[in-house]
């Protein structure tokens, strides 16, 4: 994603988790609004994937700019879903990028209201054509 496409995009802004269409909010689970910026979505799955990475990989592997990356990863430790980890290679600062146990059951949460939205609209397009 680029630079210019998260320009003005409040990281905060639509923490409130927007409802699966599928069933009732407590019957269904919900899209989460903090993971659900194309950005935040694309650093949690990679971050899913390992324990941890250092800064420059995560950037690279998700192909956003130094700026994104950061303005992304301080909204989810906000929300609790990153952990930050400050420390030098040699002389060099380093810093690594982890997701918190909370982070990975929100990723989970999400990717089954997307399942679910799937779900509904295979239902849908099957009763249409019936």
């Amino acid at each position: 994603m680029s630079e210019e496409a998260d320009r003005g995009d409040d990281p905060a802004r639509d923490e409130r988790p927007a409802q699966s269409g599928s069933a009732a909010p407590d019957e269904a689970p919900a899209l989460d609004g903090v993971i659900h910026h194309p950005t935040r979505l694309t650093l949690v799955a990679f971050l899913s994937a390992c324990d941890e990475a250092e800064f420059a990989a995560v950037r690279d592997g998700c192909r956003v700019s130094d700026s994104v990356l950061s303005k992304n990863a301080s909204a989810l430790e906000a929300a609790g879903y990153l952990r930050v980890r400050k420390g030098h290679v040699g002389k060099r600062p380093r810093t690594w990028l982890s997701l918190t146990p909370a982070g990975r059951q929100a990723l989970a949460r999400h990717l089954a209201a997307l399942q679910d939205l799937v779900d509904a609209a295979r239902g849908a397009a099957g009763s249409v054509g019936a």
